[in-house]
């Protein structure tokens, strides 16, 4: 078995499960309390606190693991990035009170950082040759400045609409993350751990290539096939299939999701009829 760690909750769990799902490794019997599913072909998963990910994949507990870009960070554990699953989006930055602050360089020596990205702060202000007092915690950062705990924070925004809500700002970017899977030291081309990772890889980037494409078929009248190459593209032109004892063939192509409407509609100036549009679940090279 191979086993990967994902996150037991939140939106990096969610997210985890329905790209494995979508890939064909769908967790069986699994539960909010589980500690461990089958997730079939090979592979298991182990259901742990996102924050831990690094540590058991470097570790060797976990062949893989699925946490944010801002966890293996801060960890600081030598794990390998196999590939970005680019879902759950956000940026760590430094945040102040909405007046009084516009940039890094308004803050003077010893100020107070309240955050819970000590390894990251640190080392985002030292690289700037700015002395700062860590002040640690572990959530909810937003209050420290309000409290005298600390002058700014360093937190996780995705919109900053709760940064904006406690009167707060951003002034600078420490880091952008999102969702990766990771592994440990690379293994054997040969070995079956080394097969079964290439092998997820495959499959995950098939979903994330997938993601923004539609699958679109229509019938279009044989004399309009000029017009169909021109219109659909696709990952390398059309695929025209005869309609047996008509005038008509079958057109066959991936699109970009946002370009659907437009195609249709310049489908139908060409007579086409019947057009059919899907979701792809996965799409290979």
């Amino acid at each position: 078995m191979l086993k990967i760690a994902i996150p037991n909750k939140g939106r990096l769990a969610e997210g985890a499960l329905e790209c494995l799902r979508r890939a064909g490794l769908r967790a069986q019997g699994c539960s909010d309390r589980a500690l461990q599913a089958p997730l079939g072909n090979g592979f298991q998963a182990l259901f742990v606190r996102a924050r831990d990910i690094p540590e058991f994949v470097a570790d060797g507990a976990a062949d893989a693991g699925i946490t944010g870009r801002d966890v293996v960070a801060e960890a600081g554990h030598p794990v390998n990035e196999l590939l970005d699953l680019d879902y759950g989006r956000c940026r760590l930055v430094v945040a102040a009170h909405e007046e009084g602050v516009s940039d890094l360089s308004d803050l003077p020596d010893g100020t107070r950082v309240a955050t819970a990205f000590s390894r990251l702060t640190r080392s985002f202000f030292a690289a700037r040759d700015l002395a700062i007092e860590i002040v640690p915690v572990s959530g909810a950062a937003e209050i420290a400045p309000h409290i005298g705990v600390a002058d700014v924070i360093v937190d996780l925004v995705s919109t900053g609409s709760t940064l904006k809500m406690n009167g707060l700002k951003e002034i600078a970017t420490v880091l952008e993350s999102s969702a990766l899977l990771i592994a440990g030291s690379t293994p054997g081309e040969d070995s079956d751990t080394g097969r079964k990772l290439r092998e997820l890889v495959a499959a995950l980037e098939s979903v994330l290539r997938a993601r923004d494409k539609r699958y679109l078929m229509a019938n279009v009248p044989r004399d309009a096939i000029d017009g169909v190459n021109r219109v659909l593209p696709g990952i390398s032109g059309p695929t025209i299939v005869d309609v047996v004892d008509s005038g008509w063939v079958a057109a066959h192509a991936v699109v970009d999701t946002d370009d659907v409407y437009r195609v249709i509609a310049d489908l139908k100036d060409i007579g086409a009829t019947g057009i059919l549009v899907t979701k792809i679940e996965r799409l290979m090279p």
